[in-house]
């Protein structure tokens, strides 16, 4: 069996955003297979644990990888601040000397894929391209792993890596079944430290508030941050798009900061978030170079919130006028392809302290070691159909059927793009909707 349809039937997304489904990525040939080991959120640990704990298994697999796919180089990035995990992979990286480390800089957002490519190659990837554009394929640390199990241990995807932090009485990383739910995660890291709080899944620029912490774990749940339910960054991503347009009518001074600090505009691309603001104030963009479409190149990753002096949120209005745009069945027609930088880049970059200190998190930004939690007290999983980018998996099981961990529960088409999905309990299943297939552990007579 060959390399993609290993990792395909394995079920192995992306470990974080929007989960591309990784055998997709590797039926091309790069020329730069990069590991993204920047760590790119605040308080987020599990790639650099990851590193830290299991380095001879990524480089193994990063070298069947190169070998397996005719990459000319394997870079594996990493912030320099890591130390303790660069030490470990220098010391594993002697029988690896094909694979080159790269460190990056502690800024913001450091592992955003456009960032990281001009990082590493001084290639700029085309406005609404992908990496592949100028020869590269990004994964993450997580997701690598990931795949040294399905290549050596054929071993599926079943289990997720994530840390719980912020307010919270022992911040760690641990591994989970997929499927558990937020809730019980939480629980195994001790609770919360406050009555009143709120949970963000993900990191706290990109990720979404928790509604219902009964909610599972997916293959992209990276974090889980506690938070004071008046903490002001929770009240910031509360904010809706109308309160928000209200303020910027009278507020929003049209300094251009947001823009002088956009990570794409600082790449060449056609993006310009002071402009898209006009609209709250003009109705209209007022420029004869731009237009509403730019917001297409919008990553969101909300720099131009923290550069705001008034407190805006050009990344909000963004996203709520792509939704728009693509809802009347328009796409992007952005596609040049800048041929260099913004000149004054280097100079621009968001220090990661600052943009910790920014948001209100300073208190919080704490290690989260990993921890190997025993996950045999888990006596429910709710596995969600949906967990990658593509089409939803299809239940291949029905209510009552027993199975063991690791075996196929939804599959999709070979034609079509999505990730199949693997039971990560041994026990019976219980529920199926077109949502989610849920399994219950079997108990056998006399345990606990």
């Amino acid at each position: 069996m060959g390399l993609v349809e290993i990792v395909r039937e394995a079920g192995i997304a992306g470990a974080g955003g929007a989960g591309f489904p990784t055998h997709v990525k590797f039926t091309s040939k790069p020329e730069y297979l990069i590991v993204n080991g920047a760590e790119c959120e605040p308080l987020i640990r599990v790639d650099n644990e990851i590193a830290a704990h299991y380095p001879k298994e990524l480089l193994k697999a990063l070298n069947e990888l190169k070998k397996e796919i005719g990459a000319d180089h394997a870079v594996f990035a990493i912030k320099k601040k890591h130390t303790n995990a660069i030490d470990i992979l220098k010391k594993e990286l002697l029988s690896f000397p094909d694979i080159e480390l790269f460190f990056l800089q502690d800024i913001y957002p450091a592992g955003d894929e456009q960032v990281l490519v001009y990082e590493i190659t001084k290639r700029i990837v085309p406005e609404g391209g992908i990496p592949i554009a100028v020869g590269c394929v990004v994964i993450n640390v997580e997701t690598l792993l990931n795949v040294h199990n399905a290549i050596f241990n054929n071993s599926p995807l079943t289990e997720k890596y994530v840390t719980v932090t912020g307010a919270v009485r022992d911040p760690s990383t641990i591994k989970v079944p997929i499927g558990v739910s937020f809730e019980d995660i939480i629980g195994v890291c001790g609770g919360p430290l406050i009555d009143d709080f709120v949970t963000i899944e993900g990191g706290p620029m990109m990720g979404n508030l928790i509604q219902n912490l009964s909610d599972p774990v997916t293959k992209t749940t990276k974090a889980l941050i506690v938070l004071p339910s008046d903490h002001s960054w929770i009240i910031s991503k509360r904010r809706e798009i109308p309160e928000m347009m209200k303020i910027a009518k009278t507020a929003c001074c049209h300094c251009m900061l947001c823009t002088d600090v956009c990570p794409r505009e600082l790449l060449g691309h056609s993006l310009h978030p002071d402009k898209i603001m006009r609209i709250a104030s003009y109705n209209k963009i007022c420029s004869k170079t731009s237009d509403v479409a730019e917001v297409f190149l919008c990553c969101e990753c909300g720099l131009c919130e923290i550069a705001c002096v008034m407190d805006l949120q050009p990344w909000k209005l963004n996203k709520e006028l792509k939704a728009g745009l693509m809802a009347g069945g328009m796409k992007n027609p952005y596609k040049n392809k800048p041929v260099s930088v913004h000149p004054f880049r280097e100079y621009r970059k968001f220090p990661m302290k600052k943009l910790i200190s920014s948001i209100g998190l300073t208190k919080y930004d704490f290690p989260a070691h990993l921890k190997n939690v025993l996950t045999d007290h888990v006596r429910l999983v709710s596995l969600k159909l949906k967990q990658s980018a593509g089409r939803a998996a299809d239940p291949i099981v029905s209510v009552g059927t027993v199975v063991a961990k690791g075996d196929v529960v939804a599959d999709i088409p070979d034609d079509e793009l999505g990730c199949r999905l693997h039971a990560s309990i041994a026990g019976t299943v219980m529920h199926i909707d077109e949502n989610l297939i849920r399994i219950e552990r079997t108990v056998r007579s006399g345990s606990a």
